[in-house]
């Protein structure tokens, strides 16, 4: 009675409902429930809405706390010192009988709303007595004053909760390894099932306006979320307002569906164009002005892009009149200067009401969370840009699963100077903290290395994305003071240097976190963590993230990624073919991406890159990976640029150019500093050049640099 009158109190104060009951019955009858821990409130929660009885494996301090004690009474309880072989040994033994039995392998309630440290001891039981293993997410109790985050979320007498059951699994070593190792591994596969569990009860299939609503209930209106140059913070309620006025003034130049150009910086109002932009069915096509005029006009002619957004003191301040004239004269260039003079206080007023009832009418349109949310365009860096189109859910889903790795939180400032035109400032630097409740300070420009250490340290700022050539730069440049609040700092894009890491360590004692993915994956496919971190990697595929390793002649270990998952593109928008959407497929089949990359995996997951499979030349039938080139130049000369290029060679087929800006470099100092190093894998040529061309994104721009070495060549040959 006293169950039936607790479920019925905990569904009134805190709606409580179940998914997922159809899976606890699967389970079978030898079961160890895994939950993660983020409330006083979990064990009753569990112990009340689960059916049958429910055994607690609890810490013996724990069993003895006496607020604990009444509520120990509705459930059997198994003691236990989790630091005590015989205790294991003993729940080992409790679980080769028939029982469901939960235990938390976090151990203790989260001090940050995301996954702690799971414990290997939990998986080795699970291992050995052989139980299915079945995980359940209590979502919601983190946000009552039950839980341990004060100060860190806003707290609510009573958030709605919900226990999200999944299909139940287990956790099988094969006898593979023994004593120490088999813990570890089996630990491994345990902290993937709980990130899995994470992310598989997320909600990202919905629009990104309805995550935007979402996080308002969550945070509060008021809660800033927003800032830039012009020192202004936004709030939900101000973004929201904003996005419905901007919004209604750009439907009415523009028609449903259609591609809209968006020429803007990194900046807070560049943020609500695109939100009103895609709140009234529109798909922002982010236009990459750093790449001339000619490559704006082209990718807009894929896109079949007729309206480009831009500002007038954008344009005057990037000094790009030429381009947008150009552009002018392709399509229609509409100013937001020229907008805002339209809008008439009935607007502001009608947009302001609209806001303060967006929770219902919006929820009511019922939005495709699998309709375009953003057009964008492969940088070229090997070819000719293509238009890569995005749903709302594949640019969620990707937020989901890097929240299920790493631990952000509302205290958090994440410092946003990477361009919105790139698939990493996109998502990463700009959606990701704004629906999570982060502040997002917009800086408009990753080239100002004096300017951007500074603001780190002016705004406060915890989290920083960014690419090598960056991080580099600004590691010179910065004071070792300045970068002293900084919790996380990922690198991708590009390989990150070893001199790099070490230079962030050494001067700020902060651990890059490298990780690696593609425009076409919303971007993020792997990164390293807090908790697994691996130097020279780029960590582990996010969850539900399926792969295979197409094998490539000449490569030994590992072979071509091919990729599939929620986060994985809609499909291309090809020059060849402008505005008609080609699904992704590969040799694996549809709803796969080639990645045309060369990775290998170890034991543990961790991916490393080899280099791109086009950047791999074959040297007298040897394949030699010219990212590897790079590296060895990278540590010959450390305070240097390079880019290794393959070119033909009529006697071996390719022959690798390193382009370097090292002074005094040549071959024969590259050998010296690379004892050991097989003479295949040397260039056999170095070009010393005043600077490797780059893209805006940071990366090398290889076809320039490919231009470069081929004109040098025959430079060098028409002089002999």
């Amino acid at each position: 009675m006293l169950k039936v009158l607790l479920r019925w109190l905990l569904k009134l104060l805190f709606r409580v409902k179940v998914h997922g009951l159809d899976n606890y019955r699967q389970a079978g009858n030898r079961v160890l429930i895994v939950a993660n821990h983020v409330s006083y409130l979990d064990p009753l929660l569990l112990g009340v809405f689960l059916p049958g009885d429910i055994t607690f494996a609890i810490n013996t301090r724990m069993a003895q706390r006496w607020w604990l004690k009444p509520f120990l009474g509705l459930s059997k309880v198994f003691a236990m010192d989790p630091m005590h072989p015989l205790s294991l040994k003993a729940l080992i033994h409790h679980l080769q009988s028939e029982t469901h039995t939960v235990i938390f392998p976090e151990g203790r309630i989260t001090l940050t709303g995301a996954l702690m440290k799971i414990y290997d001891g939990t998986a080795m039981v699970a291992d050995k007595s052989g139980a299915t293993v079945l995980p359940i997410r209590i979502d919601g109790a983190q946000y009552s004053h039950f839980s341990k985050l004060q100060n860190v979320v806003r707290l609510r007498w009573f958030p709605r909760i919900t226990l999200h059951i999944q299909p139940p699994t287990r956790i099988d070593t094969h006898d593979q390894f023994s004593g120490g190792t088999r813990r570890r591994h089996g630990g491994q596969i345990l902290s993937d099932i709980m990130s899995d569990m994470m992310f598989a009860s997320s909600h990202y299939r919905q629009t990104i306006f309805s995550a935007l609503l979402e996080a308002r209930r969550i945070h509060g209106g008021k809660h800033t979320v927003a800032e830039d140059l012009d020192r202004t913070p936004l709030s939900y309620d101000d973004i929201i307002t904003r996005s419905i006025i901007v919004g209604k003034l750009i439907k009415a130049i523009s028609h449903d569906g259609e591609n809209v150009g968006v020429m803007l910086p990194n900046s807070s109002k560049t943020l609500v164009v695109i939100l009103g932009i895609q709140l009234f069915k529109r798909v922002p096509a982010m236009l990459n002005f750093a790449a001339g005029s000619t490559g704006m006009i082209s990718a807009c002619r894929t896109a079949r892009v007729e309206l480009v957004l831009t500002s007038r003191r954008f344009v005057e301040l990037a000094q790009l009149e030429e381009e947008a004239k150009a552009l002018a004269g392709q399509v229609k260039l509409v100013y937001l200067e020229d907008l805002a003079a339209s809008l008439t206080g009935f607007a502001k007023l009608a947009g302001l009401l609209r806001s303060k009832t967006a929770d219902r009418w919006y929820k009511r349109r019922r939005d495709d969370a699998d309709a375009a949310a953003v057009v964008l365009f492969t940088s070229g860096s090997e070819g000719a840009p293509k238009g890569v189109v995005l749903s709302h859910a594949n640019l969620l889903a990707n937020i989901e699963q890097v929240k299920a790795r790493i631990d952000f939180n509302p205290t958090d400032v994440v410092l946003n100077f990477l361009p919105t035109f790139h698939s990493f400032g996109f998502t990463i630097g700009t959606l990701l903290p704004v629906v999570n409740g982060i502040t997002v300070f917009f800086y408009p420009s990753p080239l100002h290395y004096a300017i951007v250490p500074e603001m780190a340290y002016d705004i406060g700022a915890t989290i920083m994305f960014g690419t090598n050539t960056f991080l580099a730069a600004y590691a010179k440049k910065a004071h070792p003071y300045d970068f002293h609040k900084m919790r996380y700092v990922v690198a991708g894009a590009e390989k990150l240097q070893d001199n790099t890491r070490t230079m962030w360590n050494d001067k700020f004692g902060i651990r890059i976190l490298e990780g690696y993915g593609a425009t076409e994956t919303a971007p993020v496919i792997s990164v390293n963590t807090a908790m697994d971190y691996k130097a020279g990697t780029v960590g582990c595929l996010m969850p539900q993230m399926q792969h295979k390793l197409e094998p490539v002649p000449g490569i030994e270990i590992g072979g071509k990624l091919h990729v599939a998952g929620p986060n994985l593109m809609k499909g291309y928008l090809l020059p060849a073919n402008p505005g008609v959407l080609v699904p992704p497929s590969s040799l694996y089949g549809e709803g796969w991406y080639d990645t045309g990359d060369i990775v290998s995996m170890d034991d543990d997951g961790f991916v490393s890159i080899q280099g791109r499979s086009k950047r791999f030349a074959k040297v007298g039938g040897e394949m030699v990976s010219l990212t590897a080139v790079e590296q060895l130049a990278s540590a010959a000369w450390p305070d240097a640029q390079h880019a290794a290029v393959n070119l033909l060679d009529p006697k071996k087929g390719e022959q690798v150019i390193l382009l370097t800006t090292h002074k005094v470099a040549n071959t024969k100092l590259l050998a010296d500093a690379s004892p050991g190093v097989a003479s295949i894998l040397l260039p056999k040529k170095v070009l010393v050049v005043e600077k490797v061309p780059l893209l805006a994104t940071g990366k090398t721009d290889y076809p320039t640099a490919t231009q470069l070495a081929t004109d040098a060549i025959a430079r060098q040959d028409d002089d002999t």
